[in-house]
């Protein structure tokens, strides 16, 4: 089961990111995290993991948050203790990925359905998973225990 939590980053530690929501803009978060990444002691299955639902949110967003506008990602990703976290905002429409009913799998393969999968997979793929909205903005915070 998935735990939501949020911890606030400290300083110190925190690699920051922003880029367009754009497409040609996941190559830049995906060496972003690769970069991050390096010096942490995670498995090669725990990276998969991290960058598979790192990737998922940053499509929903650049396809849903900003209907007929131009927009932002800001991720941040930090260490403590026994975890990695990261911290994906946009300043789009108000969602709350966590409010989002889980499909059932069976159904969704008999039918053919090749959308609707990566809020599922970034939920199930993570330890923690906490959103809140702030200052007009979507914080979603994910972590995984490393």
């Amino acid at each position: 089961m998935v735990r939501e939590t949020y911890m606030k980053a400290k300083a110190s530690n925190v690699h920051e990111l922003h880029v367009a929501a754009e497409l040609s803009s996941l190559d830049k978060v995906r060496g972003f995290l690769e970069k991050t990444m390096e010096g942490l002691s995670l498995s090669e299955e725990e990276r998969l993991r991290i960058a598979l639902s790192l990737h998922e949110i940053c499509v929903n967003i650049i396809r849903y948050a900003y209907p007929g506008a131009k927009g932002g990602i800001s991720l941040k990703i930090w260490q403590n203790r026994h975890k990695v976290f990261l911290e994906i905002r946009d300043k789009g429409i108000p969602f709350d990925p966590r409010k989002k009913a889980t499909p059932d799998p069976r159904k969704k393969i008999k039918a053919g359905e090749k959308s609707g999968w990566g809020i599922f997979l970034s939920r199930s793929l993570m330890d923690e998973y906490a959103y809140r909205r702030a200052g007009g903005e979507n914080i979603l915070t994910i972590a995984k225990k490393i």
